[in-house]
């Protein structure tokens, strides 16, 4: 179940809303437990399982960091929460990447040791970062220890973020998860919000979508450089309203049953460097890696080289924590190597050059890395790059990728608009006059509901609605 489908607006959502807010307010977090569980197992009953022991694991760790904190043997503490990172990597490791492993082995070996051919269970990238931050924040003391398992389930099962994120802290939610309360603004906050992302992704994504899926079916020989560039760049476009329209969708998820999730973008194609475009794309993976990884190995702190060394492992990490293939590992590498030269090079020079030229820079960088990003076949990203760059000889347009061109124009046109904050700052704007407020607050709820209705329309009718995160 996706939360872009007919099933999920129309009968879920609404079933779960009406139960969770006539119950009394100590079974909501039991409401909300059950409901994920039955959201996860509409796909995946089998991994149900796995979630739930996952959820025991970290419950178990958590209350033995918390034992043996108390006592002050921080040795025996230390070494639980070491158990928890083993036990969450190695399920995260053996669902995701056996299979890349074996085939690794096969391939260097020439030996035909049989694949798994494991099902990925949705969402286990997300949720196992999760849980592992749980045991870490009750050793560092920044969360107190949860000791009602329901209320712990609840968290690591929340449908609203559970299969494509935010990823949400345990620390930023502790509180939340016993003490909130519900309101009628931040429900018509929260509707708002999903109805914004569900109008980015199924609007937006899906349309600008169809256009990437047939230029990268084509061969090389029938592209033209034009045709090339405007693919990755529906690409572009189709991963940031895809991912960033079910972000929106699940904090505004989170707000109708009284959560603040953090958010997770902030414009980034309107970033002046490769630098800033991380601080504002997929911030909370971002900053599970600072936090949880980047800070512990010493972070900037302990002289150039180790700053290399841990920059070079948390970029590392975050090409494979994308997916069980090499163009994941060198999209990893290629931004590692792209932030450390900024960090030690290019920073000063870039924050001295004009705005628009440091926009282009960072645009054609971050381009480059999602056809690396995008083609699990490093030999067909390869000769996808060399068609841009004129390589294979290719023609620079054609009648066919002008006429594409002309019908995708007013799209484009519409993305580029809504990928950056400037409709927001018009709001803003108009909103600041008191004597329109009124009108613009109607305004706002017509919009939604042209939103929500075109939106309908299109799922009622569509037979393309993909979700690109599912994969991770």
């Amino acid at each position: 179940m996706v939360f872009s489908s007919l099933l999920f607006l129309f009968r879920y959502l609404p079933l779960v809303l009406v139960i969770y807010f006539i119950v009394p307010r100590k079974l909501r977090n039991t409401v909300l437990f059950i409901a994920s569980l039955i959201f996860y197992a509409w796909g995946e009953p089998v991994y149900v399982v796995i979630m739930l022991f996952s959820t025991l694991v970290d419950y178990t760790h958590g209350m033995l960091v918390h034992h043996f904190k108390e006592r002050g043997d921080l040795k025996k503490a230390r070494m639980i929460v070491g158990s928890s990172m083993i036990i969450n990597l190695a399920l995260l490791g053996f669902f995701k990447y056996s299979d890349f492993i074996i085939g690794n082995i096969n391939a260097i070996t020439k030996s035909n040791i049989p694949l798994l051919n494991l099902a990925l269970p949705i969402g286990i990238s997300f949720y196992t970062f999760q849980t592992m931050s749980y045991t870490v924040d009750i050793y560092r003391g920044e969360a107190k220890v949860q000791k009602n398992i329901i209320s712990f389930g609840a968290y690591v099962a929340l449908f609203p973020q559970l299969i494509a994120g935010p990823i949400v802290q345990y620390k930023t939610i502790a509180e939340q998860l016993q003490e909130r309360r519900e309101s009628k603004d931040q429900f018509a906050y929260g509707v708002m919000r999903f109805m914004t992302g569900l109008g980015k992704k199924v609007l937006l994504a899906n349309n600008i979508g169809l256009l990437w899926d047939t230029i990268q079916g084509m061969s090389s020989s029938n592209m033209t450089v034009l045709l090339s560039w405007m693919g990755i760049t529906a690409f572009a476009f189709q991963i940031y309203f895809d991912f960033s329209g079910y972000s929106d969708m699940a904090i505004g998820l989170g707000n109708m049953f009284g959560f603040t999730f953090l958010e997770n973008f902030n414009y980034p194609y309107m970033s002046k460097s490769i630098t800033e475009f991380w601080r504002r794309w997929h911030i909370s993976l971002g900053s599970w890696f600072r936090d949880y990884v980047y800070i512990p190995l010493g972070g900037n702190r302990a002289g150039l080289g180790k700053q290399i060394r841990n920059i070079a492992i948390v970029w590392l990490l975050t090409g494979i924590w994308h997916g069980a293939s090499w163009n994941f590992v060198m999209w990893g590498v290629y931004f590692g190597v792209l932030l450390v030269i900024e960090k030690f090079v290019l920073l000063k020079y870039l924050k001295k050059l004009p705005v628009i030229v440091s926009h282009i820079y960072t645009i054609f960088l971050v381009w480059i890395g999602w056809v690396i990003f995008a083609f699990d076949d490093l030999s067909r990203g390869i000769d996808y790059l060399k068609t841009m760059f004129f390589v294979n000889g290719n023609a620079f347009a054609s009648t066919e990728t002008i006429y594409i061109l002309l019908n995708y124009a007013v799209l484009f046109v519409i993305l580029i608009l809504a990928s950056t904050d400037y409709p927001n700052r018009l709001a803003a704007r108009f909103a600041r006059k008191r004597e329109e407020s009124a009108v613009l607050s109607i305004a706002k709820a017509v919009f939604i509901i042209v939103i929500f209705v075109l939106a309908v329309a299109y799922l009622v009718d569509a037979s393309y609605n993909p979700f690109l995160y599912f994969r991770f």
